[in-house]
């Protein structure tokens, strides 16, 4: 088994690329810089013109997101930067955390989708297939699990279709454990607790939990209170089962939504992402049988409610 360490190239300049000359007037992250000056842009799309080297800060290549844009700088944006002579730069969207000949665990950013949907759309399968060519390793990424878009944390993908059914052929005994962390509105009164229900997916692409038997799947999450702060809780979450927006369901369920899961309830405005993080994952390797751990520390953003 072979380790991989990250990668950070940014793009060069071309002579056939066209570039839209800027001035900065205020201090400002270049990300934000971007979307402003090509309003209406996405932050995905800006994402990704900063990553294929679209963006020039004072006549050189910028990749990096939280650069701090000056005021009276130059910056050139491209809104459809040329290839790039040198390595694309994945780190805005994903971290490798193990990778092998059989597989790969990645710790994936916000906004990025397990999978493709439709044309051009930000995901992971399609940035590791990139990543496979750019390493010269003649494979494909194969979907295992996934995390919702807004979900950030760890994730693995099969790099043959061989590897794919051994791990998913009897998921409930090549998964030893699941957690995830996540910030909920509320207080929780109780330490601990579980919520157990079935989820069936509906015409308006929304989850609904019932008690009883809805036609649906049957989901089962156990959840753990780590900190208090004032209108929030910082708990983490134990999945026995893996159903689609399981966990946003079960904690709207209870009336703590997650932060910033606006779709599930969240009622507190401002939040800069959905607070839920899939920080450990535990499994069986497909070929020795040995159990692989993994953890990511949790988010920043998510401990600056709770540094008191």
């Amino acid at each position: 088994m072979r380790g991989t360490k990250k990668r950070s190239v940014g793009g060069v300049r071309r002579a056939d690329t066209k570039y839209t000359q800027f001035i900065a007037r205020e201090e400002c992250g270049l990300l934000e810089f971007v979307m402003k000056s090509l309003a209406g842009i996405s932050r995905t799309k800006a994402k990704s013109i900063l990553s294929g080297g679209g963006v020039l800060v004072e006549h050189e290549v910028e990749t990096h997101f939280d650069f701090k844009v000056m005021p009276d700088m130059i910056v050139e944006i491209s809104k459809h930067p040329g290839g790039s002579t040198k390595s694309f730069d994945y780190t805005p969207f994903f971290d490798i955390v193990y990778e092998d000949d059989d597989l790969i665990v990645v710790n994936k950013a916000d906004e990025v989708l397990s999978m493709g949907v439709g044309r051009n759309s930000l995901n992971m399968k399609d940035l590791l297939d990139r990543y496979f060519v750019d390493t010269r390793q003649r494979c494909n990424a194969h979907v295992v699990h996934r995390l919702d878009a807004r979900t950030t944390g760890l994730m693995m993908y099969a790099k043959s279709v061989e590897v794919q059914q051994l791990l998913t052929a009897d998921w409930q005994k090549t998964i030893i454990d699941r957690r995830y962390v996540a910030v909920v509105e509320g207080e929780m009164e109780q330490e601990e607790g579980h919520v157990k229900s079935w989820l069936k997916d509906t015409d308006s692409l929304k989850i609904v939990s019932s008690r009883t038997n809805n036609g649906g799947k049957w989901a089962w999450t156990d959840w753990r209170l780590l900190k208090r702060a004032p209108g929030l809780s910082l708990i983490e979450l134990h999945l026995h089962t893996g159903r689609k927006n399981q966990i946003r369901v079960h904690m709207s369920v209870i009336h703590h939504p997650i932060l910033g899961d606006y779709k599930y309830g969240a009622r507190i405005d401002g939040a800069k992402r959905m607070c839920l993080h899939a920080f450990r994952l535990v499994f069986r390797h497909p070929r020795s049988g040995e159990a692989l751990s993994f953890e990511t520390p949790f988010p920043a953003y998510f401990m600056s409610f709770f540094k008191r």
